[in-house]
């Protein structure tokens, strides 16, 4: 009996290696590098994991894989592996923190498609399945902030929050987090039309995700600065930010910050370079249908009736 069972176990050994190196290959993909490439070995871990009763692992790999679809604009196929775990939420502790992971993660879908109020359905159960783990409960609060920004809701998206930067305090550790505390903060100035402080706010995390090697965050950090310049008359400082966060995010893939980047581009040099408008149009435009490829048909219809896509869309069909 001795030798099936160290097999075994030497069996167990190479799938936990295995599955540890999938998983970190996932997660490198997802916070410092092209999303896309973490879709294979994610599908795969979590293929074994369940394969092999790892379901710590699995969930795990659903969580990651939710994140890189979404980062890859495939708002869909993000929404059906994420679902399932936010729904039917396990007990096991730390399964129930990805639990709530993907919920905050299907709440970020949600507000990327311009329904926040979705978004905050979502990111309230984010909270209530967090209980005590700080990481969870601080995707909850910042997205409920910024579920409260789309909603013109000022006051509540600075309660939600403080109540994050309470959470992200003494964890220096937590760069994510603090990057995207920023982007939140820019977007709390702007909805209150002090462009300095989002400016300030957005260099920040600029700053941050560059340091921590996360170039799809230093890409959205480089929009919000962008908007910031725009909307403080910094048109010229505006376009070449905007450039910059649009070629960083086509080179990664990241379809959510393409096409915003290209439209607020286009929409700047309409009359200053109508060429390079017409240019950055054509890309916005294919972005946005390449994400509703992904959509089921409710949810594509949604999509592509939101004003602002719902204009590029127009606008070079009429410049065409």
């Amino acid at each position: 009996m001795v030798a099936p069972v160290a097999s075994r176990r030497r069996g167990e050994r190479a799938l936990d290696d295995e599955l540890t190196g999938l998983l970190s290959s996932g997660e490198r993909a997802a916070f410092h590098g092209r999303p896309a490439a973490g879709i294979p070995p994610l599908e795969r871990a979590r293929e074994l994991a369940r394969g092999g009763d790892r379901e710590a692992e699995a969930t795990a790999a659903d969580w990651l894989l939710g994140v890189c679809l979404t980062a890859a604009g495939r708002y869909g196929s993000a929404l059906q592996v994420l679902r399932p775990l936010a729904e039917h939420a396990p007990q096991e502790p730390e399964r129930r923190v990805f639990a709530a992971l993907a919920a905050a993660t299907m709440a970020s879908v949600y507000r990327q498609m311009g329904r926040h109020a979705e978004g905050r359905e979502h990111d309230s159960r984010a909270l209530d399945l967090a209980e005590h783990a700080a990481e969870a409960q601080f995707d909850a609060h910042l997205g409920l902030a910024a579920d409260a920004v789309g909603l013109g809701d000022i006051a509540t998206a600075g309660t939600e929050l403080g109540q994050a930067v309470r959470l992200a305090e003494g964890r220096r550790e937590w760069w994510r987090q603090r990057v995207r505390l920023d982007w939140v903060r820019a977007e709390v100035d702007l909805l209150g039309d002090d462009a300095d402080a989002a400016r300030g706010h957005a260099e920040s995390a600029i700053a941050l995700a560059e340091h921590s090697g996360a170039p799809r965050h230093v890409a959205k950090g480089l929009l919000f600065l962008g908007v910031a310049q725009v909307q403080s008359g910094q048109n010229e400082d505006a376009a070449d930010t905007l450039r910059r966060s649009a070629s960083l995010a086509e080179s990664l893939g990241a379809l959510p910050l393409v096409w915003p980047a290209r439209a607020v581009l286009s929409a700047l040099l309409a009359g200053s370079g109508p060429e390079e408008s017409q240019r950055c149009l054509a890309v916005a435009r294919q972005a946005v249908r390449r994400i509703a490829e992904d959509l089921d048909p409710t949810d594509r219809e949604a999509w592509l009736a939101r004003p602002d896509v719902a204009a590029v869309l127009t606008e070079v069909a009429d410049g065409g």
